[in-house]
């Protein structure tokens, strides 16, 4: 694949994955608009990995807080703050993988890959996110996460999976909605996307391990460390600006990109 393909695919899945704009429906959005060749699982399950190390690495402390809990969570105990962040962390992943699994097995995840779902979701829940950001309360931060909260973010994760709604847009909502300020919203969807991302990784690494050559892999290792840096800058850019910025400049580029995508389906 060239250099140049491999180089927009990172950039284009590093800047959206964790932005509340939708990652997968601009990679699905990128051959179908550009007659480019579709760049395959072996590609995207790269740069998913490239952004997995990035998100890792930006919220470093918390992750190693919550890794650190996993072998007393192991043991049945939910007594310490590293062992509550893990459990509630895979709280939050279970309905993503649950919904994951039923779309794969009925192949309702390939027939939502067209231009017209994903214009819906893009329009659709931008505005919820809108709604959600602008009548949120404030009252509540990532140290009060519960069980419920995770469980309620999890199931807005899970409707991530309709291309065009966004997993960082879908959860951040979820947050915003439930009472988390912006910066806490935002800080606990990127940790969820964590598990999500290895668990999407493994169900994906069968196939990509087994139809997967060398050609294949040095893409895939280009791809993972162009979208790595992009992801680190995206983090980055997104925690600053929220600190002086709402989701509305986010929301507004849904919004047009949805019309126009709705336009194009219908016309």
């Amino acid at each position: 694949m060239p250099l140049f393909h491999l180089l927009l695919i990172a950039i284009i899945q590093g800047l959206t994955e964790f932005l509340p704009i939708s990652s997968s429906a601009h990679l699905i959005l990128l051959p179908s608009l550009t007659g480019l060749e579709d760049q395959g699982q072996v590609i995207d399950v790269a740069v998913h990995i490239g952004t997995l190390f990035a998100v890792v690495l930006y919220f470093r402390r918390d992750v190693w807080l919550a890794a650190s809990g996993v072998p007393r969570l192991l043991t049945g105990r939910i007594d310490t703050v590293g062992t509550k962040l893990a459990f509630l962390l895979a709280i939050g992943t279970i309905p993503v993988v649950l919904f994951g699994l039923m779309l794969k097995l009925t192949g309702l995840d390939d027939a939502m890959r067209s231009i017209a779902v994903i214009g819906w979701a893009m329009l659709g829940f931008g505005l919820v996110l809108y709604w959600s950001d602008q009548r949120g309360a404030t009252h509540k931060t990532t140290e009060g996460w519960n069980l419920r909260d995770a469980l309620v973010m999890g199931l807005w994760q899970a409707l991530a999976l309709i291309p065009g709604t966004s997993r960082s847009g879908a959860t951040i909502t979820g947050a915003r909605a439930l009472g988390y300020g912006r910066e806490d919203a935002a800080r606990l969807s990127m940790l969820m996307s964590i598990p999500t991302i290895i668990a999407s990784g493994v169900l994906l690494g069968g196939e990509v391990v087994a139809t997967a050559d060398i050609s294949a892999a040095k893409d895939g290792a280009i791809a993972a460390v162009f979208a790595f840096f992009a992801a680190l800058l995206a983090l980055s850019l997104m925690m600053r600006l929220l600190r002086a910025i709402s989701f509305t400049p986010y929301v507004i580029y849904r919004v047009v990109l949805g019309l126009f995508l709705l336009w194009l389906a219908y016309t």
